[in-house]
């Protein structure tokens, strides 16, 4: 007799084999292009097996992307030192943003662009999600002004603008050519501090 905990364990285990198989095929071919036998071949499962542990192919997605952008506050919050300088906090929470959109560029092309094919309820879900990462960024800035460290005409803008960079370099960035993720992480993490006009004290 099978255990409910061993049972338990396989279908974790299959739905991670589907969520996977469901992230590089919406990867490479888009959500819409992608069928569920698509996703069943690629977790090497039959095509009924995705339905007996996601009720749909947008549910896939939906899950893909929440966890995706759990994903991101959880990269914010490990860097983000409240007690920090402000542009000391601001280059800290680029360069790990942007250095895991390029290390996770498959995944990252996935819940950031394929967001109009999520039903409303779960879009809802998600884009408070976006809302939070940005709270958190804007933040930042606005300390930043509050110190008198930064200069900037618009803080919403230059958090909109910041975020943009670092979420893009998802779409086209490739490990095996130019910088590393690290290296991505630290350049884009000068590029904000220019952004904010850092003075020197």
């Amino acid at each position: 007799m099978v255990s409910s905990t061993g049972t338990s364990s396989k279908s974790a285990a299959a739905r991670q084999r589907l969520l996977a198989a469901a992230l590089a095929a919406f990867a490479a071919k888009g959500f819409n292009a992608t069928t569920t036998r698509d996703i069943a071949n690629g977790a090497k499962m039959s095509s009924a097996a995705v339905y007996v542990h996601f009720r749909s192919k947008e549910e896939l997605l939906f899950e893909l992307s929440e966890a995706g952008h759990r994903r991101i506050l959880d990269v914010i919050d490990d860097v983000d030192d409240a007690s920090a300088p402000p542009a000391e906090r601001l280059r800290a929470v680029i360069s790990a943003f942007t250095g895991h959109h390029a290390r996770e560029h498959v995944g990252g092309r996935v819940v950031n662009y394929e967001l109009a094919a999520l039903a409303p309820e779960h879009l809802d879900t998600v884009m408070e999600l976006r809302r939070e990462i940005t709270r958190r960024v804007r933040a930042i800035v606005d300390a930043g002004i509050a110190a008198g460290d930064f200069d900037v005409a618009d803080a919403q803008a230059t958090t909109n603008a910041m975020l943009s960079m670092g979420i893009d370099v998802a779409r086209w960035y490739r490990p095996e050519k130019g910088l590393s993720p690290e290296e991505m992480g630290r350049f884009y993490a000068d590029l904000a501090t220019r952004m904010v006009g850092v003075r020197d004290r």
